[in-house]
């Protein structure tokens, strides 16, 4: 069944179309990524979906079919956790997942950062970003992802390293100029035997990343709506979330002032102007030069909204792995990394920085 085919049975309104089953679901994608379909029919087809809406079942289907296509690391490792923020990036926060990536792993946990840059629609600044300011730390290659986590407990890895495919899209996903069920997929290209930490939109979404992280089999997880749909809390305002383990769904709510960890203002990055025409903020180097400092004035525990919400972060990721049985165990974790220098040992471990 071609994606013409399936844009026939999506309909051209709500009442003759219907949603797709996963097994059709899982087609779709495949003939996506394998690249049996022209750029005219597949962003056809995406249009339809974001028309449409995307079911549980057919994001399954969407993220089975991409895990098919790409060769994922660390598959059945114990311990590790996948952290799967926006591969668009921001044009006014950090990329401090990256910061609290590492304090996780200086505080115990294994950890593989999913990250892209320059894709479309926001092309804005991302941990790959950060990474490549600082000299390195950014793989492609699963093998060498994984032989880091073995030496460091920690790599960040280039989803189209994993899947290819995904670079073929970005021409169809540019000219689009919106997010599409990409946009969720590709963040959930991580090892089913991982825990995982996804950032969510605002919304009803929340609730959706969780059943969808279920039914990739993940043993535990955490969705939540963070700062810009990240996987940074907020330290202006309580942020939400859920926790899912193997028995049950918990709603998970991340009060800063209970941590001492609020802010007066989010962490930001600094004006540099509108980019060009065509680009986005994570082709400004000036942008990209300001998002690795900021990372490396963290680590080195310069106080501020910026090292309170890395601080968070990290405490999400290691509640979500099970390291820490609490969000306040998982802070004064995530303190002690910080404070003592582990977590920039690993960033110089990784990236060769003196």
């Amino acid at each position: 069944m071609t994606l013409s085919n399936l844009l026939r049975t999506l309909g051209t309104n709500r009442r003759d179309g219907r949603n797709l089953t996963h097994d059709e679901s899982y087609r779709a994608f495949t003939a996506i990524f394998v690249g049996s379909e022209s750029d005219i029919v597949v962003g056809a087809f995406l249009t339809a979906m974001r028309w449409k809406g995307v079911t549980i079942e057919e994001l399954i289907g969407f993220a089975q079919a991409a895990r098919d296509q790409a060769r994922i690391p660390c598959q059945g490792m114990d311990g590790l956790v996948a952290v799967c923020p926006p591969h668009d990036g921001s044009d006014t926060v950090p990329p401090l997942d990256v910061a609290s990536c590492l304090i996780a792993s200086g505080a115990g946990a294994r950890v593989l950062l999913i990250t892209d840059q320059g894709l479309p629609p926001r092309r804005g600044v991302t941990a790959a970003c950060a990474l490549q300011e600082l000299g390195g730390g950014l793989t492609w290659d699963p093998t060498e992802a994984e032989d880091w986590i073995c030496k460091s407990r920690f790599a960040a890895i280039a989803a189209p390293g994993m899947l290819p495919g995904l670079m073929n899209l970005r021409k169809v996903r540019g000219e689009l100029g919106v997010r599409t069920p990409l946009f969720t997929v590709e963040k959930l290209i991580a090892p089913s035997s991982a825990a995982v930490v996804v950032g969510a939109q605002e919304g009803a979404v929340l609730g959706t990343a969780v059943e969808v992280m279920v039914g990739l089999g993940h043993p535990r997880g955490i969705a939540l709506q963070g700062i810009e749909g990240g996987v940074l809390p907020s330290v202006r305002r309580r942020t939400r979330g859920i926790e899912m383990t193997d028995s049950s769904q918990v709603p998970l709510t991340v009060e800063p002032m209970d941590f001492g960890l609020s802010s007066s203002t989010e962490p930001d990055l600094p004006m540099y102007g509108p980019p060009d025409e065509g680009k986005g903020s994570g082709d400004n180097p000036l942008l990209i030069k300001a998002a690795g400092e900021i990372v490396l004035k963290v680590l080195a525990g310069v106080e501020g909204p910026a090292r309170n919400a890395t601080l968070l972060g990290a405490a999400v990721i290691l509640k979500a792995s099970g390291r820490v049985p609490t969000l306040a165990e998982g802070v004064d974790a995530a303190i002690t990394s910080l404070d003592s220098g582990e977590a920039h040992r690993i960033l110089k471990t990784v990236t060769g920085l003196t």
